[in-house]
């Protein structure tokens, strides 16, 4: 299964854990990388995308929506100017994408919402943007469903700063009857309509199927 880096490491790794207990028979490869998974190539058999596939031989569902918020630690909140509205940013400093190197447009956050924000500190990861972020030096829009499960980040703003986008999951036409990829691709889409309230930033726990 291939995904992108920040889903696929702190929601679906977490959630096929429980996956392949319930089916021992299933052994299931977690691809999540910050660039695009080619199915032509046969890279993945399940692919789970910020952008649905234009074309291809593919069966295609939108998975979910997620949220995005801009978050700090307590430590920066205490040490900076407050931050009382969106005008209040502009004396900040922000973790954030290398936007050259973004491998997609739906990942330039920062430019989109909070257009001339500096960012001092860059990367091409949003695991490393999310531990830059836990260091209390900067802050850093990220996804809900990652920072919302650490009790160190802060959503600033969040009526204000929220950002909504989708994940798309697809696969090839031949694998789709497959057992296989119909028990894995029901289990991922009933666990992430189970953790709706994680994805939207609404609830801080990640919940997984009996």
């Amino acid at each position: 299964m291939g995904c992108t880096e920040g889903f696929g490491s702190f929601f679906i790794t977490p959630q096929l854990s429980h996956f392949v207990d319930a089916y021992p028979a299933i052994s299931v490869d977690i691809l999540p990388l910050p660039h695009f998974i080619s199915l032509s190539k046969r890279e993945a058999d399940i692919v789970i995308a910020l952008e649905r596939p234009e074309h291809g031989p593919y069966v295609c569902c939108k998975l979910c929506d997620y949220r995005l918020q801009l978050y700090a630690t307590q430590d920066y909140l205490d040490k900076h100017p407050p931050v009382r509205r969106p005008a209040d940013l502009g004396k900040h400093s922000f973790i954030s994408y290398v936007d050259d190197l973004a491998f997609s447009s739906e990942l330039l956050y920062l430019a989109n919402v909070l257009p001339g924000a500096s960012a001092n500190l860059r990367s091409t990861s949003v695991i490393a943007q999310f531990v830059a972020a836990q260091q209390g030096r900067s802050l850093a829009i990220l996804p809900c469903f990652l920072a919302a499960q650490d009790q160190r980040l802060l959503p600033v703003l969040p009526e204000e700063i929220n950002i909504t986008r989708q994940f798309w999951m697809y696969c090839r036409e031949d694998l789709r009857k497959l057992k296989r990829i119909t028990l894995l691709w029901d289990y991922i889409r009933a666990v992430t309509e189970q953790n709706q309230g994680l994805l939207m930033g609404e609830s801080r726990e990640m919940l997984f199927a009996d």
